[in-house]
Order: C-alpha cells, then structure tokens, then sequence
C-alpha cells in the first residue's frame, strides 16, 4: 500500500485528482474506508498540490465536494437496503464498532454525522446506518456537509503543510483528531444536559 500511495505522488495532474477523488468518495459509498481511510487519500492530495503536480484550490474543492457526495450515496444505500446492510460480511468482524456508531447516532442524530466523518470506521458506515434508520436527508445533509467542509479542507492543508512526511502525518492526524472530537463530543454534551436541567428548573420555580 505504501508503494502504491509513493507511486501517486508523481502522476500527471488530471489523474491525481481523478485518483484522489475516487479514494475519497468511494470510502463512504463504498466502503473503501475499511481498506484505505480517506483522510490518508486526502492527505496525498495535498502533499500533491505541495509539490506542484496540482492546484491546491481545485484539489481541495474536490475533496470535499467527494466527500459530500459519497456520504449521500451512503446514505441512499443505507436507505434502500436497510437491516439487510448489516449482514454483510464485512460487518461481521466489526460488531461491535458497528454498535458503537448505531448507538452514537441515536444519542446524537444528525450531531453523529458531522462527529462520525473524523473517525475512520464510523465514517464508512454511519451515513449508511442514517439512511437505515430514515433520518430526514435535509438534516442529513446539513450536517453531512459542515462535516465534510472541515474535514476535507483541513486534511488537504495538512497534507499541502506537510510535504513528504505525509504518511506519519496522516496516522497521527487521525487518530488524533479523533481523540479531540470525542472529547468535544462529551463536553457538548455535558453543556447541553446542564442547560436543559437549568432550563427545567427555571420553568418549574415560581414566576418573580
């Protein structure tokens, strides 16, 4: 996999984005993220634009446009094959991941899209599970795009910022990031609890 990612570095322009595009959408759409995580491919991107084998703008714009659009893809066939996409078996060995993003979107519904693109497994499979579970695809998509926005964006500069160190940047950026949104995640919610109980408080005491 290494030598093929090194072999990219080098190729004309219209096939790099061709390449990075594809790696990009197919990871949500079809599940090419169980196989190579898309933030290494959008990392590649950027280290591309930094050598001047393309422009970073266009790069970065198909990124996230990529992104966008393989989570709704995603999310059609989580809509139309429903409970059948988890049987199949890539999802066998993964259970309990499985699980874990299931539970992640009904605690937080559309919250789940948006913090599922910055960790690798919950990004394959969560806008499928939301298409599953019949979540409007206007929200969906509200929150599939802000998601997808800072993602894409941020993981094309860190790439165009890293130059050829691209490879451990990728790795530790991912799991990194994921570390960080999780731990906002907890907090938002944290906040959000006391603000409700504050809330209910203030409407149960008498008026002033």
């Amino acid at each position: 996999m290494t030598n093929f990612l090194d072999s990219l570095l080098d190729v004309p322009p219209l096939l790099a984005y061709v390449l990075v595009a594809c790696l990009v959408f197919g990871e949500d759409a079809l599940f090419v993220g169980f196989v190579l995580p898309g933030e290494t491919a959008a990392v590649l991107g950027g280290v591309i634009a930094s050598r001047g084998n393309a422009d970073l703008w266009l790069m970065l714009l198909l990124v996230v446009l990529c992104a966008i659009a393989g989570d709704s893809v995603g999310y059609e066939v989580g809509k139309h094959t429903g409970p059948r996409l988890l049987d199949l078996r890539v999802f066998r060995k993964k259970r309990s991941k499985l699980e874990a993003a299931q539970d992640l979107l009904r605690r937080k519904g559309g919250a789940a899209v948006f913090l599922g693109r910055f960790m690798a497994f919950f990004r394959a499979v969560v806008p499928a599970l939301a298409g599953a579970a019949r979540m409007p695809y206007r929200r969906f998509l509200a929150f599939n795009a802000a998601g997808g926005i800072v993602w894409g964006s941020g993981f094309v500069l860190l790439g165009y910022l890293a130059g050829n160190s691209y490879e451990a940047v990728a790795r530790a950026a991912g799991r990194d990031i994921a570390v960080v949104i999780g731990v906002l995640g907890i907090l938002a919610l944290i906040i959000w609890r006391f603000r409700k109980a504050r809330s209910r408080r203030r409407a149960g005491s008498p008026g002033r």
